[in-house]
């Protein structure tokens, strides 16, 4: 074998190869490895993972890693030379033997890693005696960052009664530090405020409901929430977060009158659609769980109605039907109130509506006096002569002192000169005789009032037929005249020829 073909060969055997190759490298060298045994013999570097910590102090250096490469005879012929990110200024390497060393302070959450690149290369040449390589200074994490809860404070509503475990709203705090390496950023949830009432989640902050609770007892808690780092452990950091919890309402409460028995009054005065009073029921609900519907039971609701205010929930008693003082003076019904929006889960539990009793008295008032007919029809032949009784006429005070009462005709001066009435017995008599051809019905008012009290006045209509008589004698419409001939025979018509001469 001449020298050049042995330099070849020393030059395949001594050429550096790196020991970071691909998956795909890695299966072809595989297949071709009796090839590559004999063409090459394979160099690459060696070195350890490399990590810095973060926040070391910047005023000594800290040791960080060592790179070596396998064609190292520690005979102090290779000298390392470092490259990329930092080199120099953040990162140093020891040329001698590869050590790499940190200057600076470092900032996990600033930058998270550093790319570099190493080469060996001989004194003595000051070639490489390998291809360059690249490798990467991973910045260690601390727990240097305290968790922080980013959208709080929080609100929620969940509906009063809830069963145990219902979901009410999920808390996140977010940490900045490394979530994959060490417990820094593995948070953990519990509850500083809220107890007995929620509970939390530990690893997942999902506020849930320890126990039913009821709206109307209180409407709103606070809960604290705390996150704490590193799962608890010493040097952990935390924080709190707020979280307002409010009950909204569900209709859980029947209605509850007031009062059992209430006391009212009505006057016989009062015309129909007057208020007599108000009832009111309690419902510890809201909104329309409040909303309620009155209504009257028994025969009593065909004298009295019930309707419900609906800003204020009261049910309002109205007279239905004008009520008199002598013939009932007092009246009891049943006032019944449901809710209008029924929940049925607690229905087995309690019916939702409730009673009362109302009594209502029927005051006295002084009314007017009562004719016995609203309109009287009456008739009298027409030339009568005056002081002939028409008819009579009764009113009387429907009050228990029975006022005496007084008659008198209204409506026209011109019939007082027709007909005349006794204001004590209530007689119509005429006071001139009538005349049926010149008006066949004569219309009077007949008035009844108080004696006791002027002001009590009623009215009744009298219609008088004046009814015909035979006072007249036949009579021609017009006057006649005609002429007949001396010798007219017996049976002629004479009228047809009232003029000219019939001979």
């Amino acid at each position: 074998m001449n020298c050049s073909t042995w330099l070849s060969l020393i030059l395949v055997l001594v050429q550096p190869w790196p020991c970071f190759t691909s998956t795909q490298n890695d299966s072809t060298q595989n297949t071709d490895q009796s090839f590559t045994a004999v063409r090459r013999v394979k160099r690459g570097w060696v070195w350890e993972p490399l990590f810095a910590t973060e926040e070391q102090p910047s005023t000594v250096s800290v040791y960080v890693g060592q790179l070596k490469s396998d064609l190292e005879k520690q005979d102090g012929n290779l000298k390392y030379v470092l490259t990329g990110e930092g080199a120099g200024s953040i990162f140093t390497i020891d040329e001698n033997n590869g050590k790499i060393y940190v200057t600076q302070k470092l900032d996990r959450e600033k930058k998270p890693f550093y790319t570099l690149r190493a080469q060996a290369i001989n004194r003595k040449t000051q070639l490489p005696v390998e291809p360059d390589s690249e490798f990467i200074i991973k910045v260690r994490d601390i727990n240097d960052h305290e968790p922080q809860f980013l959208d709080g404070p929080y609100v929620a509503t969940v509906p009063e009664m809830s069963p145990e475990g219902t979901s009410v709203i999920q808390v996140t705090a977010t940490d900045g530090d490394d979530p994959s390496y060490g417990n820094s950023a593995r948070l953990l949830y519990s509850l500083i405020q809220g107890q007995p009432y929620f509970s939390v989640e530990p690893k997942t902050g999902v506020i849930r409901m320890a126990s039913g609770m009821d709206r109307e007892t209180k409407d709103q808690y606070l809960v604290i929430i705390q996150a704490k780092d590193m799962v608890g452990q010493a040097g952990a950091f935390s924080a709190t977060a707020t979280v307002t919890i409010n009950l909204s309402d569900i209709n859980d409460n029947p209605p509850k009158f007031q009062q059992q028995l209430y006391y009212m009054s009505v006057s016989e005065e009062d015309p129909v659609g007057t208020t007599v009073g108000k009832v009111f029921a309690e419902d510890g609900d809201i909104g329309e769980n409040a909303a309620m519907d009155y209504s009257i039971e028994g025969d009593s609701s065909d004298v009295f109605d019930i309707i419900t205010d609906n800003k204020t929930q009261e049910g309002i008693i109205l007279l239905k039907k004008r009520v008199d003082y002598e013939s009932k003076r007092r009246y009891s019904i049943r006032a019944k109130v449901v809710n209008r929006y029924i929940d049925d889960r607690f229905l087995k539990e309690e019916p939702f509506e409730d009673k009362t009793i109302v009594k209502i008295d029927v005051e006295d008032a002084d009314e007017p006096p009562v004719f016995t007919s609203e309109n009287y029809v009456m008739e009298i032949p027409e030339e009568s002569v005056s002081g002939t009784v028409v008819g009579m006429v009764t009113a009387r005070d429907p009050d228990n002192d029975d006022s005496p009462v007084r008659y008198s005709i209204v409506h026209g001066m011109h019939l007082k000169r027709l007909f005349s009435i006794n204001e004590h017995n209530g007689t119509i008599i005429t006071t001139k005789p009538l005349d049926r051809e010149i008006a066949s019905w004569h219309n009077i008012t007949v008035t009844a009032t108080e004696t006791r009290n002027p002001e009590k006045i009623s009215e009744a209509n009298v219609y008088i037929q004046v009814l015909d008589v035979n006072d007249h004698a036949p009579e021609f419409p017009k006057y006649y005249e005609t002429f007949v001939c001396e010798n007219a025979v017996s049976g002629k018509n004479i009228l047809r020829r009232a003029a000219g001469n019939c001979c």
